[in-house]
């Protein structure tokens, strides 16, 4: 369905979302700056997961493999190992061996299809979730291992920035997040982006006008673990520790979840959705014990009645008033 919100709009309403997240850590609260960090995370996980399941038609359910990876990395350069602190070395290292680990992964699930795919992707990563659980000399088993300090944005003597203070955090996390919305934007303009989505429409016509469908899915597959390898070091830079929970199918379904709420294939959904989820869990627990039933409730009356997720609901509006207009 084509959109009633037109990309000037649509352009507007994000800027002035941007506005607010910048002006935010002048209220001054930590805790909720804090909070505000961790949803920008859990966005960028779930534009990286979008750009599998609502732009490829892949559903995975092992992505929490590369977010758990993304913070073992950075553990065990920084911590385990202690070979380095710097941000500038661990964080590209957290997404190229995420990287490389989803490229040899896709090698192997991506020549399966439908469910196969759903399970073959849930059984690598608790593969991934069991070697860190059960290798205590590495992962330190279930209680995970602890970081000895933020990673140092040094260089050289000069140190731009300081990761420990509370809002600069923050607005690396989002200056992180904007980073990887205007990148998705040039990648589902390029080519690629366009045999991507064409190969979600239909897969086996796009096999027979010739593009190497295999190949492609290869590449959003890998790109997208890395995002998600990302996401799961900023994460532990936030938390201060990691543990095997990060690589768990738990995560994994939060990630469909967020863009069930939010909305799949739309750039902005992962964010809307990420909003929506731990908003939704801040207000539910707080007024609930079994919040957990509730939130299962809202989540299906949103598929029923908002299929397109929140990000439709300005469509929605729209909609109404020109009906009631006419």
């Amino acid at each position: 369905m084509r959109s009633l919100i037109t990309s000037p709009t649509r352009a507007v309403i994000a800027t002035l979302f941007l506005l607010v997240l910048a002006a935010f850590p002048f209220f001054e609260e930590e805790f909720y700056t804090e909070m505000v960090t961790r949803v920008m995370i859990l966005s960028i996980f779930a534009v990286s997961l979008d750009l599998l399941l609502g732009y490829t038609g892949l559903i995975s359910f092992g992505h929490a493999a590369w977010f758990g990876l993304g913070g073992y990395v950075l553990a065990l350069l920084g911590t385990k190992y202690r070979l380095t602190e710097s941000l500038w070395l661990t964080m590209p290292a957290a997404m190229a061996v995420t990287a490389a680990a989803s490229f040899l992964v896709g090698l192997l699930v991506l020549r399966t299809r439908g469910m196969f795919f759903i399970m073959v992707t849930l059984a690598f990563a608790q593969i991934f979730y069991f070697f860190f659980h059960d290798v205590e000399a590495l992962g330190g088993s279930s209680d995970g291992l602890h970081l000895r300090g933020k990673p140092s944005a040094s260089i050289g003597e000069w140190v731009p920035f300081d990761l420990s203070d509370t809002n600069t955090l923050y607005y690396f996390v989002l200056v992180v997040l904007v980073a990887l919305l205007l990148f998705m934007v040039l990648l589902l303009r390029s080519p690629l982006g366009r045999a991507l989505q064409g190969i979600r429409e239909n897969e086996h016509r796009m096999e027979a006008i010739g593009f190497p469908v295999f190949r492609y899915k290869l590449a959003a597959f890998t790109i997208s673990g890395a995002f998600a390898g990302l996401a799961g070091y900023l994460f532990a830079v936030l938390n201060g520790s990691v543990n095997p929970e990060m690589l768990s199918w738990h995560q994994s379904a939060d990630g469909l979840l967020i863009l069930i709420l939010g909305g799949m294939g739309q750039l902005w959904g992962g964010v809307i959705g990420a909003f929506t989820f731990v908003l939704l869990q801040q207000v539910l627990s707080g007024v609930a014990d079994k919040w957990h039933l509730w939130m299962g409730i809202i989540i299906i009356l949103l598929v029923l009645f908002l299929p397109g997720g929140m990000i439709s609901l300005l469509d929605r509006l729209k909609g109404l008033w020109q009906g009631r207009a006419a």
